[in-house]
């Protein structure tokens, strides 16, 4: 008869360490580039899209830090799981490092920067979209019945404003994008997960 390596209540502090250390580096990235940004204003253009995507994704990792602890409710783990979860933070990591590149030399702005890989970034915020999905699923059916109707919809529409924002440079619609991806963020966060259960 097999013997149980760890419970399920042990086995979660362990991966939401590896998984806290990988959100540690996307929230270290973005504010090491804001404190770039303080220590050299005129070094390079600052664009208002550019900074609120900045605010949006920081939010998104500290939610995603919050949220995943209903990750606790997992009993059966196995590493096709474990490789998800860090899978999805690498995700959120990467879109903190195209944020911020490594270096700037090659633009004369963060406008001309932001405009020139919206397509790596639009298409990972996308791609984050759908990861959730399968996220919320991981945590029961209880847990994304949760959520109701507003989930069905809010996903779709938001992966199809990220394929328009992949193809279309018009700062009207961009301004427009990151105003109501920040309004609903925060409303969902208030609505839905202010209290975890």
């Amino acid at each position: 008869m097999p013997t149980e390596i760890a419970s399920p209540h042990e086995i979660f502090p362990h991966i939401r360490i590896v998984m806290g250390m990988v959100v540690g580096l996307g929230v270290t990235r973005l504010l090491s580039g804001v404190a770039r940004i303080v220590q050299h204003p005129g070094q390079y253009k600052l664009y208002p899209v550019h900074l609120a995507w900045v605010g949006s994704v920081l939010l998104m990792l500290v939610h995603f830090w919050w949220w995943e602890f209903g990750l606790y409710a997992i009993q059966s783990w196995t590493f096709g799981k474990y490789l998800f979860i860090i899978f999805y933070a690498i995700t959120l990591f990467l879109m903190c490092a195209l944020l911020f590149p490594d270096s700037m030399l090659d633009y004369t702005s963060y406008e001309d920067y932001f405009y020139s890989r919206r397509a790596w970034f639009f298409g990972l915020l996308g791609a984050t979209y759908l990861l959730d999905i399968i996220d919320t699923l991981l945590k029961g059916p209880e847990h994304f019945a949760r959520f109701g109707n507003e989930y069905l919809i809010r996903t779709p529409v938001f992966v199809a404003l990220c394929l328009v924002a992949i193809l279309v440079r018009d700062r009207r619609f961009h301004i427009a994008f990151v105003a109501a991806a920040l309004i609903y963020q925060i409303s969902f966060i208030l609505r839905l997960f202010d209290t975890i259960v």
